[in-house]
């Protein structure tokens, strides 16, 4: 399990798409293993009202706190994340086939952008709020294996490595000894999005757990043996490319 070290009272989670199957399996799973023999305050992000029922393997009701948000609404959060030391950015949407205008924005908004200004504004919250006495905190990003591998959903395979691009550049300026950024890149598995994945949600989910508690930034899982190979490669790659072609945001850029 993930390690808090330093830090007093309740951990609090909160994960966006908590509606979702895998958001679903990701509380179930954090409820299991509250952190460093801590309490856990779960919060789940929703972009609708219908109450979130979450059970456990014995049927029991899982405290969970639920809240809602809208895309393009993101700093409306920002009160509730001066209290969260673990954002996990797990919304999407997949309009497979669909090539549309209407469908290309809503596509770069849901899946990308919106994850990218939730990762800059629990940032700046970070930097902004007294650090003692809290765990480090973490964002983790499911950017999925779209990244690099066929989605046959091109909307979905253009957002999400739009995503994961923007994660590796804003990552060199954010990730820092005050925040640690985890990408999690997860193959096919059962939803809403996908019904025929090849993965069920809760295992997808309590590898997630397990490979985050083994301190692994990168996080994989998928049957697909190539993504273990070429994800790995595509970060080092983008590092080195960004790191040589940009500068730090608090560097002044060169006049023209």
């Amino acid at each position: 399990m993930v390690t808090f070290d330093g830090s007093s009272g309740a951990i609090t989670v909160a994960i966006t798409g908590a509606s979702g199957s895998f958001g679903q399996a990701l509380l179930r799973a954090w409820s299991r293993q509250p952190a460093n023999g801590q309490s856990t305050q779960l919060v789940a992000l929703t972009s609708g009202q219908r109450p979130l029922d979450l059970r456990d393997a014995a049927g029991k009701a899982i405290p969970v706190e639920q809240a809602t948000w809208q895309i393009g609404q993101e700093s409306a959060l920002r009160p509730l994340l001066e209290r969260v030391d673990l954002l996990v950015l797990n919304h999407g949407i997949n309009h497979q086939q669909a090539r549309s205008r209407e469908a290309t924005d809503l596509a770069l908004e849901v899946n990308a952008l919106s994850s990218w200004r939730l990762l800059e504004l629990f940032a700046d919250v970070v930097r902004q709020r007294p650090a003692a006495g809290r765990p480090r905190p973490e964002v983790w990003i499911n950017t999925s294996e779209a990244e690099i591998q066929p989605a046959f959903s091109p909307l979905y395979e253009l957002s999400k490595r739009l995503l994961g691009n923007l994660v590796s550049l804003r990552a060199l300026d954010l990730a820092s000894p005050g925040l640690r950024i985890r990408r999690l890149v997860l193959g096919p598995f059962r939803s809403a999005l996908n019904p025929i994945g090849v993965m069920g949600a809760d295992f997808v989910a309590r590898e997630v757990v397990r490979q985050a508690g083994w301190n692994l930034g990168l996080v994989i899982v998928t049957p697909n043996p190539l993504t273990y190979l070429l994800m790995p490669l595509a970060c080092l790659g983008r590092w080195l490319y960004f790191q040589a072609t940009s500068k730090r945001s608090d560097q002044p850029a060169e006049a023209l």
